[in-house]
């Protein structure tokens, strides 16, 4: 953790989800609550299709709701792409770009990583920019290296700590059972955030550094635990509430 920096729980659904998963939601914004949501902030990233009826649930509790991708553009002919300001009139506040999924499956680079990024910001949101490396990078030594290419290509120069979230997620860690050891991810923590301290100044200490990768409630004590890692950014085990709640709880203990 990061003195003086409000951690973030953040789920994301990927392609899952169908209306009858909005119970899962329902069940999540009823368990985020005060004190320890004073301190720690939620956060699920529904498919598109739910977004709007998710925000409606969420009128009443902390849970924030945002999205899984954006356009770099407001508008314009781009069939099937959602834009920033469409995510923020639906009253979403947050959105992922540059997930590894997103760079591998649909070729989106850093560049436009980037843009994608400047255009969250222009429509008030927050964006979670996520980056990583391979399991080849790492085995030759270069995942630092990659990670401070990212960072420098894909975090836009506008960027401050209230607007952006850094997401580190090893993509050879995602979905695979595999996590990193403790001071593999502190490792890659102090790197980044000594990165973007350089760059950013006092924004670049107080911008949240999440990990994602693997992360459920046996390991999350430990990881959350990390100094530099401000939160996680979870996959699977957000799909269900008492998996997401049980980590989000994690900071209970980390906090007392």
């Amino acid at each position: 953790m990061t003195p003086d920096v409000r951690p973030l729980v953040a789920g994301n659904w990927k392609m899952n989800g169908m209306r009858a998963s909005l119970d899962q939601i329902k069940a999540i914004a009823e368990g985020v609550r005060p004190p320890l949501s004073d301190k720690v902030e939620a956060l699920i990233c529904p498919p598109t299709t739910l977004l709007y009826v998710a925000t409606a649930l969420c009128t009443d509790s902390p849970l924030a709701i945002g999205a899984q991708d954006c356009h770099q553009n407001p508008s314009g002919a781009h069939t099937g792409d959602i834009s920033a300001e469409m995510i923020a009139d639906c009253f979403g506040t947050y959105v992922i770009v540059g997930h590894s999924e997103r760079r591998t499956d649909h070729a989106e680079t850093d560049h436009l990583v980037r843009a994608k990024a400047e255009a969250a910001f222009a429509a008030g949101l927050t964006a979670i920019i996520c980056i990583g490396e391979t399991a080849d990078e790492r085995r030759t030594g270069q995942a630092l290296d990659v990670i401070k290419r990212q960072l420098s290509a894909s975090v836009p120069d506008g960027a401050t700590a209230e607007r952006t979230v850094i997401a580190y997620e090893p993509i050879w860690a995602i979905g695979t059972g595999v996590t990193p050891t403790s001071g593999d991810v502190e490792k890659a923590h102090a790197f980044m955030r000594a990165e973007l301290v350089a760059r950013f100044g006092d924004d670049g200490r107080k911008m949240r550094l999440l990990y994602g990768g693997s992360v459920k409630p046996a390991n999350a004590h430990e990881l959350m635990g990390i100094a530099n890692v401000d939160g996680a950014l979870i996959g699977g085990a957000s799909l269900k509430a008492a998996d997401f709640l049980a980590i989000y709880r994690a900071y209970e203990a980390l906090l007392a």
